[in-house]
């Protein structure tokens, strides 16, 4: 018989444990999923291509999933051919962007965030037409965020003064310090924004505010389940794009919430993994423009590495809805 070497016995090296902290609610909200439905539909009607102005939601899976189905996205209105169909994104535009496009004879769809939606007809209730009623408004919000930028784009200009922070809330000198308002983006820190408010209050008593919060629901929502699982985290991660600004703020909400560590993570293939170095529990979430799967997508990569143990932490239910503009409803 010929000889046989004896083949080592198939031995694996047990998986680490791991504690994985889902918060919850985490990902879509209701006005992502809108501007993201509105896309769809209008391809589904009209054909492609359909053009974007902007990206509709700040996440590059929804826009390459948009692109496979022959949505278009650009920069601006004069990249879009004559009598285009063109979709206007979640995050608002100026009113010069809908004159432009009627001007052009181009069909569009508004898939503003009807939240942001809100916060424009604040402005303009405000602003009151610019009559001896009129109030200086201040907008809290980062400069250069689109949402910002449409929201602004609402009035004249000189109408509204960006306040970023709370030195720029201890400098901000208006003209009539009693004739004021303040808007906020929706997709700011709750806290911070609190502190912002609470500078602009005691410097301007008679300054006027929002009938109801501008910070939508979503992001309220999110940063409150980041809150309640970053004390318990070794690690926080929050799925992401980084120019998403609601995604942003929940890695620093989980950061000053008690986690020893977060990070912003646009998909699991970009995981640095010496960063679960002695980590024993970490804790996940996703921004309101980052889809569940690519949650679902980081828990099949942990899997395949550590011995996961799986809760959820759900802090409140959501059920909001918004309809499709017309005429695509």
């Amino acid at each position: 018989m010929p000889h046989q070497t004896a083949q080592p016995a198939l031995t694996s090296q047990p998986r680490p444990d791991l504690l994985v902290v889902l918060a919850g609610p985490r990902g879509f909200c209701a006005g992502v999923d809108r501007a993201i439905r509105v896309v769809e539909e209008a391809i589904r009607r009209y054909g492609a291509p359909v053009y974007v102005r902007h990206e509709i939601v700040h996440n590059r899976t929804v826009v390459e999933t948009l692109e496979a189905q022959g949505a278009v996205f650009v920069e601006e209105l004069d990249e879009v051919p004559a009598d285009a169909h063109v979709v206007f994104s979640a995050h608002g535009v100026p009113k010069s962007v809908p004159a432009e496009a009627q001007r052009r004879n181009l069909s569009y769809f508004d898939a503003t965030c009807p939240l942001v939606s809100k916060v424009h007809r604040e402005a303009e209730r405000h602003y009151a037409g610019g009559g001896p009623g009129t109030r200086h408004i201040l907008m809290i919000g980062h400069a250069g965020h689109p949402e910002v930028v449409g929201t602004m784009g609402q009035l004249p200009p000189g109408s509204v003064t960006l306040v970023q922070d709370t030195a720029d809330a201890e400098t901000v000198a208006p003209a009539d310090p009693v004739r004021l308002a303040f808007i906020t983006q929706t997709t700011l820190s709750v806290d911070d924004t609190a502190d912002i408010v609470a500078t602009l209050r005691r410097r301007f008593p008679a300054i006027e505010g929002p009938k109801h919060e501008d910070i939508c629901y979503a992001t309220t929502n999110r940063q409150a389940a980041v809150k309640a699982i970053a004390p318990q985290c070794d690690l926080v991660v929050v799925i992401g794009s980084p120019n998403s600004s609601n995604s942003q703020r929940l890695r620093e909400v989980a950061e000053r919430g008690g986690a020893a560590r977060a990070i912003l993570l646009p998909r699991a293939n970009q995981l640095d993994w010496s960063v679960l170095e002695g980590v024993r529990t970490v804790g996940i979430t996703a921004g309101a423009s980052a889809p569940e799967s690519l949650v679902q997508e980081l828990l099949g990569c942990l899997g395949e590495r550590y011995s996961l143990r799986i809760e959820e932490r759900q802090v409140t239910q959501e059920d909001v809805v918004f309809k499709l503009p017309a005429p695509l409803c």
